[in-house]
């Protein structure tokens, strides 16, 4: 999380130095026209910089993914970029309408215009011919990214109509991609906030245009088919096994793979519930009825069902050198740590060192009991050589970081990794820090939440 912080903040830490240095006289503005044109300035040059960050971010680049922490983090601050955009584009919109609408109402007397000295080239020139396009059009692609960027950051708003209507960002983006290039200080362009303000919007523009056409995660896609599937009543989640005969890379217990079974529904994100073996080539995946799409996969998944398979993703890997591991898994969020004892268990089979020098105790809290899935569980437990806690909320109440404390000696000795409601972490990551434990280098948290 500190990276994403660092990203976020330094992106705009960055993009202001620059902006003061190209105009160094701003503090000394004697009138509110000047004062106008430089906020209009600074917050359009925020605004579409941030949007820039977030269209590259939305392609899943995978080179980045070890400085963030994975794939979740990402997703993470390409949502808080669009909430930025949010703000200040509103910001910006205020002081291009508000003194309008001030000196309509008699509140405010405009001063008069000044003169403009006379384009320095053609392109100058070109710009100024174009700003009554570029204004006009610009605010009408503001109104559609406000109504879009509210629709995304409402969670109830049904996935299936926010992947339709998401990609509609693109065309609005393209438009203010126009806006800026026209409207931003000509001199700006010679000076470095206008470099990296053009290496931001090509940037931005190629990742619109793969966006567009669909290409998002291309070369990472590969064809499966369901092998089999199996219905746990009890805690209403459906296991998926996919043979991917072709193309799968293999990947590390604990990663997550986007999944299409319906185009129409778009790529869904699951965490992988199995070790890879590259001889039987297939994945599980372990989906939870949630919402409106995993409450109907169990009518419309079938054997021998193609499926398009995505990744693998992720950095919740459980890599570390410590001699403790505590895993605590709430509710659908025990996945990740099926797929590890899956994988310790075969090492352990093979005897290549699969009896790890780490004591591990898994914690399991869920509200739902399903006793088909309890006992694979505590079987692969058993098999990974797992010390395991099934925890049921009404008859053990929620976990607590002293209850774990007390169970786990060794606490401090170790690494925690957590999978689960935001929530539910948050409190547990927050209890440990005030005990003393060093959250930010051995408390893990997938944050599996990509809207």
């Amino acid at each position: 999380m500190l990276n994403i912080k660092r990203t976020f903040w330094g992106a705009f830490a960055l993009l202001t130095i620059l902006w003061f240095l190209a105009e160094p006289s701003v503090f000394q503005a004697d009138n509110f026209r000047a004062v106008r044109s430089a906020v209009m300035q600074y917050s359009g040059v925020i605004a579409i910089g941030a949007m820039c960050l977030a269209m590259v971010l939305a392609l899943r680049p995978h080179w980045p993914e070890r400085w963030f922490g994975g794939l979740d983090k990402m997703y993470r601050l390409h949502k808080w970029f669009g909430i930025a955009v949010l703000a200040v584009a509103v910001v910006h919109w205020l002081w291009a309408k508000g003194p309008k609408w001030a000196a309509g109402w008699g509140w405010f007397t405009p001063g008069r215009h000044g003169v403009r000295s006379p384009p320095g080239n053609a392109v100058e020139a070109t710009f100024r011919s174009l700003r009554h396009t570029a204004e006009s059009s610009g605010e009408w692609a503001f109104y559609a990214l406000v109504v879009l960027l509210v629709l995304a950051l409402i969670r109830y708003f049904p996935y299936r109509l926010f992947h339709k209507t998401h990609w509609l960002i693109v065309p609005a983006y393209l438009v203010l991609v126009f806006h800026s290039v026209v409207l931003m200080d000509f001199s700006y362009w010679t000076a470095p906030i206008g470099w990296v303000m053009a290496v931001l919007l090509v940037a931005g523009a190629w990742a619109s245009l793969v966006a567009l056409f669909g290409r998002i995660g291309a070369d990472r896609q590969v064809p499966g088919e369901i092998a089999s599937l199996q219905y746990y009543p009890g805690v209403r989640a459906l296991e998926i096994g996919i043979d991917v005969s072709q193309g799968w890379p293999g990947h590390k217990s604990g990663q997550f793979a986007f999944a299409t079974s319906d185009a129409a529904e778009g790529a869904h994100p699951y965490t992988i519930a199995s070790g890879w073996d590259d001889k039987t080539r297939q994945i599980a995946l372990i989906a939870k009825e949630l919402g409106d799409h995993t409450s109907r996969l169990r009518e419309r998944l079938a054997v021998g069902q193609a499926m398009k398979i995505e990744g693998p993703y992720g950095c919740f890997t459980f890599d570390d050198d410590r001699p403790h591991q505590i895993w605590i898994g709430g509710g659908i969020g025990i996945t990740p740590f099926i797929a590890q004892m899956k994988h310790l268990a075969a090492l352990r089979a093979e005897a290549q060192g699969g009896q790890r020098p780490q004591t591990i105790h898994l914690f399991h809290c869920t509200p739902d009991a399903d006793e088909t899935a309890f006992a694979k569980l505590t079987a692969d437990a058993k098999a990974a050589n797992v010390v395991l806690h099934l925890m049921l909320d009404s008859r053990d109440g929620l976990l607590t970081g002293e209850q774990i404390r007390s169970t786990v000696r060794q606490w401090q000795e170790a690494s925690i990794w957590f999978c689960g409601p935001a929530g539910f972490g948050h409190a547990l990551q927050s209890d440990f820090a005030a005990h003393g434990f060093p959250v930010a280098q051995h408390f893990h948290r997938e944050l599996f939440n990509l809207r």
